[in-house]
């Protein structure tokens, strides 16, 4: 049977199978294609609040403090976020296989259902929170071009900054997520436009 979830949460559905097979060799009242079913019902629903929690908060918060380490200078910027997911991700993994392994069957009208739904919801709009903030902290577009103003020129980035402070980089960052949602590009390909409109707008004077 087919079997795919999200690494670390999907450790629940191992968690509450090791339990089945234990009742099941013990000779207790549990089919043998429980865990089966266990699977095929829970990897769906397991993989959907993993993703939101592990790709859409965790490894940006991560990522966003070792970026900022980088910024002023410090070297260890890599080894933090490798030393820092490294223990992060198998602690996550030891909870929830050992609460699945302790819940059985339990678990699964907590997870499936209208309760599944409410989880992901709740974790997809904090990981867009995170996403938001990591955005607005992180990326840096400014522009030097100078418009006319009262017979005098005035630098368009504090006209920009009156009207909608960070609007550059939010502009790059829906660019950026029309072209993979929209256009279904790879993440290189829009890192290669991104890089050429930016080497435009410098040759232009624009950046």
């Amino acid at each position: 049977m087919f079997y795919n979830t999200e690494p670390q949460t999907g450790q629940l559905i191992n968690g509450i199978v090791a339990s089945l097979e234990e009742q099941i060799a013990l000779g207790n009242d549990v089919s043998e294609e429980m865990p089966v079913t266990i699977k095929a019902t829970l990897m769906g629903p397991l993989a959907g609040i993993g993703d939101s929690i592990i790709q859409g908060i965790i490894v940006p918060i991560l990522l966003s403090i070792g970026m900022s380490l980088a910024k002023g200078g410090s070297p260890i910027r890599p080894l933090f976020y490798i030393i820092a997911y490294g223990i992060i991700g198998p602690t996550i993994s030891y909870i929830v296989f050992h609460s699945g392994y302790c819940l059985g069957v339990g678990a699964i009208d907590t997870i499936v259902g209208e309760n599944s739904k409410r989880i992901t919801d709740a974790f997809n709009i904090l990981g867009v929170m995170v996403m938001g903030a990591l955005a607005a902290n992180t990326i840096v577009l400014k522009t030097i071009a100078k418009i006319p103003q009262g017979g005098k020129s005035a630098p368009l980035q504090g006209v920009l900054d009156g009207i909608f402070p960070g609007l550059l980089p939010l502009a790059m960052v829906i660019l950026g997520w029309w072209l993979v949602s929209s256009k279904q590009m790879t993440a290189t390909k829009v890192i290669i436009i991104m890089v050429v409109i930016v080497t435009l707008g410098c040759l232009v004077g624009l950046f």
